[in-house]
């Protein structure tokens, strides 16, 4: 038990042990998300729990939608936001910043 214990305390605020310690990892910095329905958010990350949802700020969102009378023609639709509350079960993925 005793070298349970010292593996334990020589862990910190930086270890990655599970995927949502990489999402903790990431508050306060902004991350790209990737949302089913082909949408994307780019914002701060303020919040989030065991379900994946999220509370984002500085948010930017980009919608693509394909144009039915032309299916080589793509829309893209940009949408500004200050706060942000995002479900998790539409959250495909969640990328932190780069670093470098």
């Amino acid at each position: 038990m005793a070298e349970y214990e010292s593996t334990a305390d020589q862990l910190d605020d930086s270890t990655v042990n599970e995927p949502l310690d990489l999402v903790r990892l990431s508050l306060d910095e902004r991350v790209f998300v990737k949302l089913r329905g082909d949408r994307e958010l780019r914002g701060r990350l303020h919040a989030y729990d065991s379900h994946c949802n999220l509370v984002l700020g500085d948010v930017e969102e980009t919608i693509y939608t394909v144009d039915e009378d032309e299916a080589d023609n793509i829309k893209v639709l940009k949408k500004k936001s200050e706060m942000l509350f995002v479900r998790g079960d539409a959250v495909v993925l969640i990328s932190p910043p780069s670093r470098t």
